[in-house]
């Protein structure tokens, strides 16, 4: 299966989510920006609202690729206690990287969400979209940080991953949705005939648009 871009990604991905639909306990949260537009096709279709939630990985000084945490919209932060451990690296250290990273997180809130305040999740069924998986790496730290905030249940749902990651999904999410898991995977990109990046402004372009139930489920009341 390959895609036209990611607005078609989504569209397709919703029809493997129709069990969502006109829910008001549901909300659709996208990992910016590639899966802004998937969320957003998602969301319209499920008649859900959208939001974002923002992650920024906490790499290893120096070997920055290596994750030894991450920090996500709400003030949430996650660590790797085994690879903190294994390379023994001080608080201070971790303090250091996450405050740098918090800058950048809270720049992108802005840029992104405004003065709207982040979602409560507390209680609601949230649907974490990506344009796709790869490592996993990011949306891992995504589920991990919002699980912190008390969802009912984390559902992850992208267009296109490597079967291994989508896989290895099933034990640390309530459910993984893949629409596609070509083998070999070789890339996300490989799947879309535009993988053009998405822009800041196009992310808020897509929130302002969104459906108009955005408030609906983000009280946390069913």
């Amino acid at each position: 299966m390959i895609f036209k871009d990611r607005s078609d990604a989504g569209r397709k991905l919703a029809t493997r989510l129709k069990r969502y639909a006109d829910r008001g306990d549901v909300l659709v949260l996208a990992l910016p920006r590639g899966g802004v537009p998937v969320a957003y096709e998602v969301a319209k279709e499920l008649k859900a609202p959208l939001d974002i939630f923002l992650v920024r990985k906490l790499g290893v000084p120096g070997y920055e690729e290596l994750a030894m945490g991450a920090i996500a919209s709400g003030g949430v932060r996650v660590i790797n206690e085994d690879v903190v451990r294994q390379l023994n690296i001080p608080d201070e250290v971790i303090d250091a990287v996450a405050a740098n990273e918090q800058r950048e997180l809270e720049r992108r809130e802005r840029a992104y969400r405004g003065n709207r305040p982040p979602p409560n999740v507390k209680g609601l069924v949230a649907i974490l979209i990506d344009d796709g998986l790869a490592t996993g790496s990011t949306m891992r730290a995504a589920a991990a940080a919002l699980r912190k905030q008390g969802p009912e249940r984390i559902v992850v749902a992208v267009p296109v991953s490597s079967p291994e990651t989508c896989d290895e999904f099933r034990s640390e999410v309530d459910e993984i949705v893949c629409a596609a898991t070509p083998e070999p995977f070789r890339g996300v990109g490989l799947w879309y005939e535009d993988f053009s990046q998405t822009t800041d402004e196009e992310v808020r372009e897509l929130l302002e648009q969104e459906p108009p139930q955005r408030h609906h489920a983000t009280s946390g009341v069913r």
